[in-house]
């Protein structure tokens, strides 16, 4: 078996809605389990998120979940941030992911030609999350 690096992320009551945002986003399928689902080991938060997972089209997996309000959480300490790269042959889907990123977002590059000849942007979406498109020049 080949071992897998997924990222986690962790929100504040949001995130059923960001893990709904990233499958408009990247397509495939979302299971979510709530603390009620799992036991409610949380009172009073039984309908949040204990675990969400997203494996898409592309072949890779995105995990979240919500942070009980009994632990501390700053909203962008989830995660510095994620990158998606591919070859020139992958822009339209890149590109596609970006647009939809950025709906809500703040944009902190825009999505243009970086010094190392790539295409390049980067946005932090909604929900508070960084992330790095990099589209490779050959």
């Amino acid at each position: 078996m080949t071992t897998i690096l997924n990222p986690y992320l962790h929100f504040r009551n949001t995130a059923r809605s960001a893990m709904e945002f990233y499958h408009s986003v990247f397509g495939g399928e979302l299971t979510v389990q709530t603390f009620a689902e799992m036991g409610d080991p949380y009172p009073g938060e039984g309908d949040k998120v204990m675990h969400a997972q997203l494996e898409t089209p592309s072949g890779f997996t995105l995990m979240g979940s919500d942070t009980p309000n009994s632990m501390g959480h700053d909203r962008g300490e989830n995660v510095l941030s994620i990158s998606l790269s591919g070859q020139n042959a992958d822009e339209a889907e890149l590109r596609g992911y970006w647009d939809k990123l950025i709906a809500g977002g703040q944009v902190t590059q825009e999505l243009q030609t970086a010094p190392w000849g790539a295409t390049f942007g980067m946005v932090v979406d909604a929900f508070g999350v960084g992330w790095l498109v990099n589209i490779s020049a050959d």
